[in-house]
């Protein structure tokens, strides 16, 4: 068992690790095994507010270093993530119960984006513009906001507290994180310690972990930050948003999908298929960009559907810990119990279950339903869990008019021998990021990411970031002497 789940079951302020003082402490349980990692006091208000004051008093000195000095930070961060990534992974695999497979995705991907943090020290650019008025020069500044609220989810709990912890911070903010009650660890201490390691000054990243029943809005509504960038449900993300927008707070906000991968008559059938079932099963569906419905074109639906069928049985659903294993288990019980339920009420409704995994405890076997009526609410929502909805359709019309039939717009791909074809098809899709001839979960640290409709708010990822994290502020100088009218 890896030293971070006694080490690191603290509250993390103003450099100091210490317990919370809250009424209640956080259980982290193994979602596999059900082993107790660890027990964590909860923070509570008092804490909230000591922390972001913590952020606030260091920010400014932060705010003011070489950006030289500052990109130093992260560049031992990252060879730190290097170093370690044995005890990350077992970690990712003990809390979060990712595979093997799904620890290296995270990893690689965070790794990506701390060698991409190292260059925001630098990215932010000042601009002289031109005046209507003799001898004035207009400078414009970009200027960090100075305290960012990060709320993270369970699902890729270190990928996306980096994702926003590490620019945030590059670009001269201080952070406080919040990470989700499940991964308390991967998604919060964890990365303090990385960035303490690291030789970030104390009370520029400080990890509170807490719950709402304790805390209630606090960590939202308190009035130093100026940014909260929240990664979750998109039930919860409205509240976010309705809060910051009273509170003239800037939210940035991820939130789920429902996306669809959609293969063409003319597409590779095999290579469809293995797009398909990565797009749907990786880390047991737990992924906001998953494919929850796979549409297939009739005059080629049989075909896919049996190879399709087939690779999903070959799924070794089972411990984490095996490196043999693709399913693993579901991050909690009210997941899994959640997830079965959809597969046993969209069989009630009528659909066939061609592939009908079993439920054991928080471990879902993959499950492939077709004959979904076309007017069941659960082909329009999210569903965080390994099952798929084949759906068939009779050419491009009704392909787009099904894949745009969900309040989400977040990511999606479509398959087809004709690049520009498939290019033509993805423009035409009501989301924030689609794919022509791959999967539909990507994430790159330059591109923007981000969905349309209820799947977020604004984009991060290259000058994305920069524009989340940072604000304009001109700064005019009269050379001359400027005429009043009185």
């Amino acid at each position: 068992m890896s030293s971070y789940f006694t080490d690191l079951a603290q509250q993390y302020i103003d450099g100091e690790w210490r317990p919370g003082t809250g009424s209640w402490d956080i259980i982290d349980f193994n979602p596999y095994d059900g082993e107790k990692l660890a027990s964590i006091t909860i923070a509570a208000v008092d804490e909230v507010d000591q922390a972001y004051q913590a952020a606030a008093r260091a920010q400014k000195q932060w705010a003011a270093t070489n950006p030289y000095a500052r990109r130093a930070v992260f560049e031992r961060a990252l060879r730190l993530v290097e170093e370690r990534e044995a005890e990350i992974t077992e970690a990712i695999i003990a809390e979060l119960g990712g595979t093997h497979l799904k620890a290296g995705f995270e990893l690689h991907l965070a790794k990506e984006f701390l060698r991409e943090s190292i260059q925001w020290s630098l990215r932010p650019e000042g601009r002289i513009m031109p005046s209507p008025v003799d001898g004035k020069e207009n400078r414009v500044y970009r200027v960090p906001v100075g305290v960012v609220g990060v709320i993270s989810p369970f699902n890729f709990p270190f990928l996306l507290s980096i994702k926003s912890v590490a620019p945030a911070l590059a670009l001269g903010n201080a952070v406080v994180l919040k990470p989700h009650q499940n991964t308390p660890i991967v998604g919060g201490t964890l990365v303090a310690k990385l960035f303490e390691d690291a030789g970030l000054p104390g009370g520029l990243l400080n990890v509170v972990v807490t719950d709402i029943a304790e805390i209630g809005d606090a960590f939202i509504e308190h009035p130093v930050p100026k940014v909260i960038s929240f990664t979750g449900s998109d039930k919860v993300g409205r509240h976010v948003a309705t809060v910051c927008a009273s509170l003239f707070k800037r939210s940035v906000l991820e939130l789920g999908g429902n996306s669809a991968i959609v293969v063409l008559d003319d597409a590779d059938i095999d290579y469809a298929v293995d797009a398909a079932v990565f797009s749907r099963y990786v880390h047991q569906g737990q992924v906001c960009m998953a494919a929850n419905r796979v549409l297939v074109d009739r005059s080629i639906a049989d075909e896919f559907t049996e190879k399709f069928v087939a690779k999903v049985r070959t799924l070794k659903a089972g411990d984490p810990q095996d490196p043999r294993t693709v399913i693993g288990p579901l991050i909690n019980s009210q997941q899994a119990e959640s997830v079965s339920a959809t597969v046993e009420q969209a069989v009630a409704e009528g659909a066939t279950a061609l592939v009908h995994g079993a439920t054991t405890d928080n471990l879902v076997e993959p499950s492939v339903l077709t004959g979904v009526p076309a007017g069941s609410e659960l082909l329009r929502q999210e569903v965080f869990g390994p099952v798929a909805f084949l759906i068939p359709f009779d050419g491009e019309e009704e392909a787009v008019r099904i894949v745009n039939d969900t309040p989400y717009g977040l990511s999606g791909a479509v398959h087809t021998g004709d690049v520009e074809r498939g290019v033509s098809f993805a423009k035409r899709i009501d989301t924030g990021m689609f794919h022509v001839n791959d999967g539909t979960v990507h994430d790159e640290p330059v591109v923007p990411f981000g969905g349309e409709k209820h799947s977020g708010l604004g984009r991060l990822n290259g000058e994305t970031t920069v524009d989340a994290f940072t604000t304009l502020k001109w700064i005019s100088v009269q050379h001359g002497r400027s005429g009043f009218p009185f």
